[in-house]
């Protein structure tokens, strides 16, 4: 474990090193899902002020505990040696805007494809409401700027995913688990809607904004009672 780490209080140290884990764990099944390929995408999850994560180029079935890789919210490294993801700056922007306590970006095969085809995903699904809305495409920047993060924030307004034209998706949530799962849910989406509209001589179906806001009030009670 890293001296810095080791340097911060108690508690702060052991969530961290929790969450390392887990991130490492949600990288490894971005790739074994085939969201990613290699080291493209990358995962990030924040404790306190400090953002945790996956450094630049490093095969993810490599890292250990002892990679941790941590920047405040002015991308300053403050944990670990392992150069940060290049595409820092558009995790920053998330964590700075939102409430957001993990992202995750994939250059998903589907969704990509739907990125460079319509301004936002068509609503072929109900499930669009579980990321606040109709999934918008961010308009094209060069990975890694300020540009295209400010681009991504925009597309995020009101909503907990985007797709990224030419490149690939951005979700968060509260939880790692929470912003996979709406990761692999946007994924699921664009090739529902790729198979649909691909048959000849038919047109899918879509939903009204009414019916997904319906959706939308419906989803506040789903799921167990804690």
């Amino acid at each position: 474990m890293t001296s810095e780490l080791r340097e911060t209080g108690g508690e702060v140290r052991e969530e961290a090193a929790e969450q390392w884990t887990a991130l490492v764990a949600t990288a490894r099944r971005s790739v074994a899902d085939g969201l990613v390929v290699g080291t493209s995408g990358n995962v990030s999850a924040r404790v306190g002020d400090v953002v945790l994560v996956t450094p630049s180029g490093v095969p993810y079935d490599r890292l250990t505990p002892d990679d941790i890789t941590g920047v405040d919210l002015t991308g300053r490294q403050v944990l670990g040696t392992l150069v940060p993801t290049s595409e820092l700056p558009m995790h920053l922007a998330v964590y700075r805007t939102t409430d957001a306590r993990a992202i995750v970006h994939t250059h998903a095969v589907h969704a990509t494809a739907v990125s460079t085809l319509v301004p936002e995903l068509p609503l072929v699904h109900y499930m669009a409401a579980a990321l606040g809305g109709p999934v918008r495409v961010a308009p094209y920047a060069a990975y890694g700027t300020d540009e295209l993060a400010g681009h991504m924030l925009r597309a995020l307004a009101g909503r907990s995913g985007c797709l990224l034209q030419n490149h690939g998706t951005l979700t968060y949530g509260a939880t790692l688990d929470q912003a996979y799962d709406r990761t692999a849910q946007l994924e699921w989406m664009c090739r529902l809607w790729l198979t649909a509209s691909s048959v000849p001589n038919l047109t899918p179906s879509l939903l009204t904004e009414a019916q997904l806001a319906e959706v939308g009030e419906r989803l506040k009670g789903y799921g167990q009672r804690r």
